[in-house]
């Protein structure tokens, strides 16, 4: 069926209505939101003596951008279920249907205005937020918790193509890898091994001090070199920040930076690529959750039901936080391998379409 995709007043009228409502509705939340945060860390900033402008400017504004996009799923779901139950309440779509507009071409302004936050969304995740969240993170480290910990005991890197680094512990106190050994492999066969008692990380230099070395080089008659000495300093493509993982840490990249560091965690074998994986798609996936979500609100909420707009916020908010638990628990399958970051993190998106597409062909039309 062909209709007319010219702007007209009812386009200006519903996309008005969503975009304004939407971000009022944001705004209340967050500053509600806001006030049981200062409630629940107001501990932390007197112990820790956080100046105010820092808890404004450098925790608060840059949390800002990081809960909108976190709930932006559910706000659009609610946005959408509250001003369109509310034009159905007062017999609006029905007039709109009577005078010749088809459902579908009542759709229009709500996927353009869908389009918009998807866009907003997606330009948060990829480029906003994360810059923001620097400043956040910072402040939240120095003045409520540190969530940095250590990778563990037995650290194995490959640090570059052929070159594998191994620890058997490291101490954040003197910035020292105990038991440290350095191995470099060409076409599957050692070339030379180098092993330290210890391996200090000088900052000052940015080199690192192996202590009590032997250094062993093998040759291609099957005999080796062995070199040994009481102290040698050398550069790695390791540093110390290498030995700590903080999972918040990956929401300061930007989507350059995180392809970057992917590569680099999967050149390494490290393990918490999955999380940096996880990052990537759900910044994807969940900008597109807005063109689902208003579907499903408008299928819901477009017949004017007995007892006014209540049913159609409360199966709203429910259908809402379902899919916000869905996208978190898909994040276990990539934990357990049982599924891809990609499809993992896009399933909620695709069940949720199949729902979304019975939901619209049972919609009044």
């Amino acid at each position: 069926m062909e209709f007319d995709l010219r702007p007209k007043k009812l386009d200006v009228y519903i996309v008005s209505k969503f975009i304004t409502t939407f971000f009022v509705a944001l705004l209340l939340i967050i500053g509600i939101v806001i006030i049981f945060d200062v409630s629940e860390k107001i501990d932390n900033f007197v112990e820790k003596e956080a100046p105010l402008r820092a808890i404004i400017f450098d925790y608060y504004v840059n949390f800002v951008p990081y809960f909108m996009n976190m709930f932006s799923p559910l706000f659009v779901f609610i946005t959408v279920i509250f001003f369109t139950s509310k034009m159905a309440s007062d017999t609006e779509i029905v007039a709109i249907l009577s005078c010749g507009v088809s459902f579908h071409r009542m759709m229009v302004p709500y996927i353009f205005s869908a389009t918009l936050i998807a866009l907003f969304s997606l330009t948060l995740n990829l480029f906003v937020i994360p810059d923001s969240n620097k400043e956040r993170i910072a402040f939240e480290t120095k003045y409520v918790k540190d969530k940095t910990k250590n990778v563990g005991r037995n650290v194995h890197y490959q640090i570059s193509p052929g070159e594998f680094a191994f620890a058997e512990s490291f101490s954040s106190w003197n910035n020292t890898a105990y038991r440290f050994t350095l191995e470099r492999i060409e076409d599957n066969k050692l070339i030379s091994k180098i092993t330290a008692e210890t391996a200090v990380y000088d900052t000052t230099r940015n080199v690192w001090r192996l202590k009590k070395y032997f250094i062993r080089d093998y040759n291609e008659d099957l005999t080796d070199n062995i070199r040994s000495g009481k102290q040698l300093d050398t550069t790695l493509a390791l540093s110390v920040n290498d030995f700590y993982w903080n999972p918040e840490s990956v929401e300061t990249y930007n989507y350059f930076e995180l392809n970057e560091l992917i590569e680099l965690q999967k050149m390494r074998g490290d393990a918490n690529v999955k999380y940096s994986l996880i990052q990537k798609n759900n910044r994807f996936a969940l900008p597109f959750s807005a063109f689902i979500l208003t579907i499903m609100g408008v299928a819901l909420s477009s017949k004017k039901r007995r007892g006014g707009i209540g049913w159609n916020i409360g199966a709203g908010i429910a259908l809402a936080f379902t899919y916000i638990l869905f996208m978190k628990f898909s994040e276990m399958f990539v934990y357990t391998d049982t599924l891809s970051p990609a499809l993992a993190l896009w399933l909620p998106n695709i069940v949720f379409t199949f729902i979304a597409i019975v939901l619209y062909r049972l919609a009044p039309k």
